[in-house]
């Protein structure tokens, strides 16, 4: 999983647009495989090359931008991208430790980022990315600082449930030790990543000088 990836997640805070996009590219395959005659049997391994072509609704919302390591601040990067000629910073980590119950289920990495889009007014929105699908209509949550979170689940995606909790949240995440996720994945699979958080307090504080200009 690239940082482009993450980036484009973020940015994708309206994903259903993507989503609407691939649904585009994947009824166009069917047409195409139609109006050719017989070598609808060719057509077919271009049906096959399908998987390739999800990418694309999420690099379209990402406007192809490359996001810039402006810094590294204990185990969270900063990043800056201009997508769509709009500006996004953002902070990035993986966990510095994952535990699956039952022990050692396969998933893909998970990373934790806190965003902020100028244009959007959006300032310090915490997002993770956990690497599984979760279990649909599941709650999870975000322990830090003593206190503990409830995190909106869609997809492999969280964010917190209660928006007004947001800068409370934050606030504990710039000066405690350390953050930890637990979720549950569609097949019942129970997940605890913990995420250092070390530097992140200096990662947001380059990243709000950096997005004022």
């Amino acid at each position: 999983m690239s940082v482009r990836r993450i980036l484009t997640a973020m940015v994708a805070s309206c994903v259903v647009c993507g989503a609407a996009s691939l649904a585009q590219a994947q009824s166009a395959s069917p047409k195409a495989a139609k109006d050719a005659p017989k070598p609808a049997a060719p057509a077919k391994p271009a049906t096959a090359a399908k998987p390739a072509a999800k990418p694309e609704p999420a690099t379209a919302v990402a406007g192809g931008a490359e996001p810039t390591l402006i810094g590294q601040y204990g185990t969270w990067g900063a990043y800056t991208a201009t997508p769509n000629g709009k500006k996004v910073c953002f902070a990035l980590a993986k966990p510095s430790s994952s535990k699956t119950n039952p022990p050692n289920r396969p998933r893909d990495p998970a990373y934790a980022f806190v965003a902020t889009r100028p244009e959007e007014k959006v300032t310090n929105k915490v997002s993770v990315m956990i690497g599984y699908a979760l279990k649909p209509g599941s709650e999870s949550t975000l322990e830090v600082g003593g206190a503990s979170f409830a995190m909106y689940t869609q997809g492999d995606g969280l964010w917190i449930k209660n928006a007004a909790e947001e800068e409370r949240m934050v606030e504990a995440m710039r000066k405690s030790a350390d953050a930890v996720i637990k979720g549950v994945s569609a097949k019942g699979t129970e997940t605890t990543d913990t995420f250092s958080l070390k530097g992140l307090a200096q990662a947001l504080d380059r990243l709000a000088q950096d997005c004022r200009r």
